[in-house]
Formats: C-alpha cells, sequence, structure tokens
C-alpha cells in the first residue's frame, strides 16, 4: 500500500540470573558484565537490580530477523553466565525470591529512581517484555496506540508467568502486573487526540521537573521516548523465545492491521479504560483459563475463540509481513497453556511424587533453565 510504514521491529527482555544448582538468584559478577558487554556492546546491560540483564535487539526488518536477534543474544548471555555457575532464566518473578535480599544496581539513572521511588522500586524483582514497532508518523502513532489498547489484556493473559511470589501461589497468573501498579505513571495509556496532545502532557511534567523526560511514563503502551516506535510494555517475560516471538508477531501484525484499516477510514472498537481495565484485571488474575469480555455481545468468550477471530483479522497482515508460522503459534500457546500455568502444574506434580514445596520450586527453576535454551 502506498505510505506503508515499515513495521521494523525491536525488542527489549529481562532475564533474571540464578544458581545452577540451587536455582537461587544470584547479581551478576562484574566479570560477566563485562564479557558480555566485550561480544554485544550496547545490546546488553544492567537492569535496576544486580540480579538481572536486560538485551535489546538491533532493529529488525522482521519476525525472523528479531528472532536471530534474540536467539543470538540469550545463547551469547546464558554461555558467558554458565562460566559463573550461573544462568539465565526469562519469567517474570521468580518463585521463591525475597526481594529485601537484593540490591539494585550502581548507577545514576537507577540511584535517582531509588531515591525518586522509595520502597516501591524495592519490589522491581520484577521482568517483563518490550516490543517496539517502527511507525515514522507520530499522529498515526497515537491514533494506533488509541485502537491497540484493546489488545493489550490479550498479550499480557497469553504471556503471563508469574504466579508465585515469597514462595507462595498469588492465585493471580501475573503477579508482576500488580507489583509494577506501585509506580506511578503506569496502566493502560489515555486516550490522546493527537501528538501535540501527548507532546503537551509530557511537558506539563517535565517542564514541572516532576519527570525527565517521558522514558519515565511506563504506560502498557508509549511512544517510545528514544524511537520512532510505539511500544507495548504490558508483557511479562515469556520463559520460551518461540512464544516471544509469536507475541511480537501478533503485535505487528495487529498494528499494520490496524494501520490497514485507517487507510479505509475504519476503525477498531473502542471502549474507554474503565471497561478495557475490567479486561486487564481479567488477563492479570486467570491468564489464559477464563476468557475475556466481548463487550459487543456482553459474552465472556473463550481464549480459543478469541484466537481464530484475531487470526482471522490479521491474516492480511501476517501474509504481508510474512510472519504467518509465527503468528500461528499463537494456537500452540493456547494449547500448551500460559507459563503461570504450566508452573502450578510442575508444583502440583513435584509435590504429589512427595516433593518438598523447596524441592518443587527448585523444579520449576530448573524448568526455566530449560525453557530458556529451547530453540537456541
Amino acid at each position: 500500500m502506498a505510505d506503508e510504514p515499515e513495521f521494523s521491529l525491536g525488542v527489549e527482555e529481562e532475564y533474571l540470573l540464578v544458581d545452577v544448582e540451587t536455582g537461587d538468584v544470584r547479581e551478576a559478577p562484574d566479570a560477566l558484565m563485562a564479557a558480555c558487554k566485550a561480544e554485544l556492546a550496547d545490546q546488553v546491560g544492567p537492569e535496576f537490580l544486580r540480579c538481572q540483564i536486560e538485551i535489546g535487539t538491533p532493529v529488525a526488518a522482521d519476525v525472523r530477523e528479531a528472532r536471530d536477534h534474540l536467539a543470538r543474544l540469550r545463547g551469547s548471555i546464558a554461555r558467558h553466565a554458565a562460566e559463573f555457575g550461573l544462568a539465565p532464566i526469562s519469567v517474570a518473578c521468580h518463585p521463591v525470591a525475597d526481594w529485601r535480599s537484593q540490591d539494585h544496581t550502581d548507577k545514576d539513572r537507577y540511584n535517582q529512581l531509588s531515591q525518586e521511588m522509595g520502597g516501591v522500586s524495592r519490589r522491581m524483582l520484577i521482568c517483563g517484555m518490550h516490543v517496539h514497532v517502527g511507525i515514522p508518523d507520530q499522529d498515526m502513532r497515537i491514533d494506533l496506540m488509541n485502537q491497540f489498547s484493546w489488545f493489550l489484556p490479550h498479550l499480557l493473559a497469553l504471556s503471563a508467568s508469574s504466579p508465585f511470589w515469597l514462595g507462595e501461589d498469588t492465585l493471580l497468573a501475573s503477579y508482576r502486573t500488580t507489583v509494577f501498579a506501585g509506580y506511578p505513571r503506569t496502566g493502560l495509556p489515555p486516550r490522546l487526540g493527537s501528538w501535540a496532545e501527548y507532546d503537551r502532557s509530557v511537558a506539563a511534567l517535565t517542564e514541572t521537573g516532576i519527570i525527565g523526560d517521558a522514558s519515565k511514563i511506563w504506560w502498557d503502551l508509549r511512544p517510545s521516548a528514544r524511537f520512532p516506535t510505539l511500544e507495548t510494555r504490558i508483557c511479562d517475560a515469556c520463559p520460551r523465545l518461540d512464544d516471544t516471538i509469536t507475541l511480537v508477531a501478533l503485535v505487528q501484525a495487529t498494528l499494520r492491521m490496524l494501520w490497514r484499516l485507517s487507510r479505509q477510514n475504519l476503525r477498531w472498537r473502542q471502549y474507554d479504560n474503565f471497561l478495557l481495565g475490567e479486561n486487564r484485571w481479567r488477563a492479570t488474575r486467570y491468564g489464559l483459563t477464563e476468557g475475556l469480555i466481548d463487550f459487543g455481545t456482553r459474552r465472556i468468550l473463550p481464549f480459543d475463540e478469541i484466537a481464530e477471530g484475531w487470526l482471522a483479522a490479521i491474516a492480511e497482515d501476517a501474509d504481508a509481513l510474512d510472519s504467518q508460522p509465527a503468528v500461528a503459534g499463537l494456537r500452540d500457546m493456547i494449547a500448551r497453556g500460559s507459563a503461570a500455568e504450566r508452573q502450578r502444574a510442575l508444583f502440583a506434580s513435584a509435590m504429589a511424587a512427595g516433593a518438598t514445596p523447596q524441592e518443587a520450586f527448585r523444579s520449576i527453576v530448573a524448568w526455566l533453565v530449560e525453557e530458556f535454551r529451547r530453540g537456541l
């Protein structure tokens, strides 16, 4: 189509480091970070807590290239970590780690964040996954952000990987979401009329010194402060690389679908955040197991039905982006259940076999280590 954006991709993931023997979280040795930096340069760096590592891919033209970047980054970090008796895991919350025992990284950015947020920042023993999609036109970015908000609960339900916290079953699929809610400027993005309105809103905070720049706005979906992209931030970190790629492909194809509709003077359904927030809560609480609300029909739809409608809506766009295999992974994710469900099943199975709770949690971490390596 004329004037079609490239819908280029970038992916950020946050990992935890664990001891390969005990499964406990461990701080990243300086030598480990130096080795990763020497190989990966600015594609890897420390996160807020010293037991975390963050990666960011180069710009990718398509989903296949994004997968290659992620496989290389995951593989490199796993290789270097092994030299120190450590392993990376990609999960939103470690099942037993205690945030009170963690230290934050000694960098100006993180020192300032710790000072500004106080005790709220200390609980941030959580990991997420962010997807950037290139959309150069600023007003189009805002228009698509308004429409894409409908799909944010869907992404959260699919990615949910944090059922346990401090060794207890929270009964939630994504406990990470509730921890991050302690920060200001989080949650669903507001509906904005234009880029100019967004710019004025940001200026109201930067000019008063409340925030330094728009990177301190942590909505589930936002215009990136550094790149000409829309950035989805709602997803829990995914243990398995191919699940991450399916989510990346869904984000990209869905944004193209919304853009395509706009070329025909059509729009996706839009509802107030009051209603979208109810689906966000259902995704946080239940993940994939209890469905989401279809506000048009006033029904709760099971996720397999949601998936088929979603895939039909973006079929033309997945074809255009050559991402059909990755998008079709949605069915496999639903069939296997979320990472939260699989962790609960592992725990129950270990306990039924006579394991202690500590041993059962250790089996979950061992599974997370193996999932990280799968597909590399």
